[in-house]
């Protein structure tokens, strides 16, 4: 018998915990509970005023970050209307269903005046990176930056590392581009660009 789906259930008022919308095997769930954020309160606590508007929390950047890196979004604008409208990363994050996500411009401005002027959110970020490699969340045999696929052999402790290093860079020069290119269509100069050399070691936290 042929039948029609009423669309007034679009209407209807349910209530429930935004957990019980996310999947269990989701990868999400198994990044937040496998991995170790709260390093990062204690390693940005210096660059944060105890005046002015409060800033994004600093864990909810690096998620937002972690969540265009492992997904494979094109860009943080992409990952910021994802997030809006995806269940399972509003949970990661810590977002409710009413609460706003932040917009790009606020991403941007948080992340210039706690991280382009030092190699912080490149320590932090290689840190997490690591962690969801050797957890087996992120597969280091095959990286993806750009679309670009580098191969590695998973087995030497030595060479994921070295992943791990070029990935980190090129993600955030990755993210410095969308910003610059932000920055300059609203008339504002680009950000500095960052001096370092490819073989050098990111410090370990």
């Amino acid at each position: 018998m042929l039948s029609k789906h009423s669309k007034d259930q679009r209407e209807q008022l349910e209530v429930f915990a935004l957990s019980e919308l996310v999947p269990e095997d989701h990868l999400v769930r198994k990044i937040e509970e496998a991995m170790d954020f709260s390093f990062i309160y204690e390693k940005v606590a210096p660059l944060y005023s105890s005046k002015g508007r409060p800033s994004i929390d600093p864990v909810v950047l690096i998620k937002m970050v972690l969540i265009q890196y492992v997904f494979g979004h094109r860009s943080m604008r992409e990952t910021i209307k994802r997030i809006e409208t995806d269940v399972a990363y509003r949970w990661f994050i810590g977002y409710g269903f009413s609460e706003k996500i932040p917009h790009f411009s606020t991403f941007s401005k948080n992340y210039e005046r706690r991280f382009h002027d030092t190699d912080l959110f490149e320590t932090i970020f290689y840190k997490i990176l690591r962690q969801a490699m050797d957890l087996g969340l992120v597969d280091p045999s095959v990286a993806f930056i750009d679309g670009t696929h580098v191969k590695a052999n998973a087995n030497k402790k030595k060479f994921v590392k070295k992943i791990v290093r070029k990935e980190t860079r090129a993600y955030q020069e990755q993210l410095d581009r969308e910003i610059n290119a932000d920055r300059e269509a609203n008339g504002k100069k680009p950000l500095k660009p960052r001096q370092c050399s490819e073989e050098r070691e990111i410090k370990e936290i």
